[in-house]
């Protein structure tokens, strides 16, 4: 597997700071945007319906800054230390950008509520980005997230068990195998 291919399946917050690994940025066009959006359908609740609209080179721009800032704060959580306060701020702004309400509908046998944002597509996504980084943030295990130990990776994980060394042990994990192999057979 290649660092081309977005590591998915860790909390929303860190799929998304994941998509700037150290050989490329996966999230480098609209189209990029949509594809990760796709990928993600299922995570949150827009996610399949964002995928499909209209975005634009403003909307991913404001998807970059919230994962610029995502990225930030995690470093500063992870080692404890005091996140800049504007990185904060510009989460809850984001937010804010595309408040969320819960829709309350009938579906023919009862009524049932779905939690949605309103705004334009670019300021959907990044509040529901935004939310899921806030929510990691202030989730005690964030202090658990690791960065992958391979040399030249940069990708970060929480792992579920405490030997977890690896962003994926197929994309990681068996290249630092392999070339662990090849140093001890190694002639002469």
């Amino acid at each position: 597997m290649s660092d081309a291919v977005p590591l998915t399946g860790e909390p929303l917050a860190l799929d998304l700071v994941n998509t700037r690994p150290a050989a490329a940025d996966l999230l480098a066009t609209v189209e990029d945007l949509r594809d990760w959006l796709t990928l993600q359908a299922g995570r949150f609740p827009e996610a399949g319906e964002l995928a499909a609209a209209e975005l634009t080179a403003a909307d991913l721009a404001a998807v970059h800054q919230v994962r610029d800032r995502t990225a930030r704060l995690l470093d500063h959580a992870r080692h404890g230390t005091r996140p800049p306060a504007e990185d904060l701020r510009a989460l809850c702004q984001a937010q804010l950008a595309a408040p969320a309400v819960v829709e309350p509908f009938w579906t023919g046998t009862g009524v049932t509520a779905v939690r949605r944002r309103t705004g334009s597509p670019g300021a959907r996504v990044a509040a529901w980005l935004a939310e899921a980084a806030a929510e990691l943030l202030a989730d005690p295990a964030v202090t658990r997230i690791r960065q992958c130990e391979a040399e030249d990776c940069v990708l970060l994980f929480l792992p579920a068990h405490p030997r977890r060394r690896w962003c994926s042990a197929a994309r990681c994990g068996n290249r630092v195998r392999v070339a662990r192999h090849y140093r001890r057979h190694k002639p002469g």
